[in-house]
């Protein structure tokens, strides 16, 4: 069976890829900073390397060999203070990656993008890959980087197939940053959950790695496909929450403009030089409808995603199996 290098491999949706195409019968060379950080079982059909994502020498070892590249590594922290280090990441490392792929004659490159490289919509008339990002995601250093990214390496689809896939928020197992899997522990068994007045569109992590398994194998040359499932107010999502804890919360949404006073303050706190998640971009994010389709990659691809509570479940078992909540 063919080779297939998958990037940042102990992130929640690298980690669920690799478990998708082990079940295909592929086999995988996963590449992450720590092995001992993989969350998963490792069978004789995955190899584990260590490495930096920005190192040539690093992408080169990790390539040769493989037929094909899933790219899901990418700096996601929301508290740097300037744009060059999503750049370095998201941006460069991505262009060295695809770059030393045509050298190494790789087959196939799928870079993970995020959903917010277009324009979300409402509830009645999602966002779609048709649209231009939009606002507050135009300020966004993470979201910017990736559309970035995402048009980078777009511009070498003719020395090598490249497919690009657009997750929304992510929720299931195998979270063991956590990362998207904090909105859980924020709610799970609280009596009180403070929530913003926003929503975003939730989907399960393992249907988006079937997802990308699928634009690894049918997904068309310079297409982009966005893997989306349901989309619900922060509220419904606490609802939804709740129903897996044994308390039944009180859930209260925050006012608009208390959360774009704490956006101020984050703002005037960056600009003295301290790392926050604060600021007013990531306050306006959470009061935005950040609605999307999964149209296309249903009609084309075949893909298809469950309802959020599943994915509730699972990331509450594993969260649970792995004594992160009790």
């Amino acid at each position: 069976m063919p080779k297939v290098l998958v990037t940042g491999a102990n992130g929640l949706l690298a980690t669920n890829v690799i478990l998708a195409l082990l079940e295909k019968g592929y086999k995988v060379r996963g590449l992450l900073r720590n092995s001992r950080k993989f969350n998963a079982p490792i069978p004789d059909e995955l190899e584990l390397t260590e490495g930096d994502i920005t190192s040539n020498d690093a992408l080169d070892k990790a390539v040769t060999g493989c037929d094909y590249v899933i790219h899901a590594a990418a700096l996601t922290a929301q508290n740097f203070l300037s744009y060059q280090p999503y750049k370095l990441v998201n941006v460069d490392a991505s262009e060295k990656l695809v770059k030393i792929c045509i050298d190494r004659g790789v087959k196939k490159f799928v870079y993970i993008s995020t959903a917010n490289a277009f324009g979300f919509g409402s509830a009645t008339t999602p966002g779609h890959e048709g649209l231009s990002i939009s606002p507050p995601f135009t300020k966004s250093f993470y979201a910017r980087s990736k559309l970035e990214g995402q048009q980078k390496v777009l511009q070498y689809k003719d020395k090598i197939e490249v497919t690009v896939v657009n997750p929304t928020f992510m929720i299931g197992p195998y979270d063991g940053k956590p990362s998207s899997g904090r909105i859980i522990m924020m709610g799970y068994n609280k009596k009180i959950i403070f929530c913003p007045p926003g929503g975003k569109n939730f989907v399960n992590v393992i249907d988006a790695a079937k997802g990308v398994v699928a634009a690894l194998e049918k997904g068309k040359n310079g297409q982009a496909y966005l893997l989306a499932g349901e989309n619900l107010s922060y509220k419904e999502f606490f609802t939804k929450l709740s129903e897996f804890s044994s308390k039944s919360p009180l859930i209260i949404t925050i006012p608009r403009f208390l959360l774009y006073l704490a956006g101020y303050l984050g703002t005037v706190f960056r600009l003295t030089g301290i790392k926050t998640q604060l600021s007013l971009t990531n306050m306006k994010i959470l009061c935005v409808s950040n609605f999307y389709t999964n149209r296309k990659v249903s009609d084309k691809l075949g893909v298809h995603f469950d309802a959020t509570k599943k994915g509730i479940e699972q990331a509450v078992q594993w969260f649970k199996e792995n004594g992160m909540i009790s």
